[in-house]
């Protein structure tokens, strides 16, 4: 029911590692993450992450796997 209160909007964030979380946008980017250019209230942004972040491990780990193999 929390989601339903929360009429704040987020941005969805992104690090190095291509990790993905949600940020407030009247706050400031915490360091190390950047705007990935999408905008909506929580359950929104949150839906979008469930879409696009496909493979949740970290890049460098993803990359060493692959020239591993």
């Amino acid at each position: 029911m929390k989601d339903l209160e929360d009429k704040r909007r987020y941005h969805v964030v992104m690090n190095d590692e291509e990790q993905y979380s949600i940020w407030p946008i009247e706050g400031d980017m915490p360091f190390g993450w950047q705007a990935t250019g999408f905008v909506g209230d929580r359950v929104s942004c949150l839906s979008h992450i469930d879409e696009v972040w496909a493979d949740m491990r970290p890049r460098s780990v993803r990359e060493w796997l692959a020239v591993a193999s």
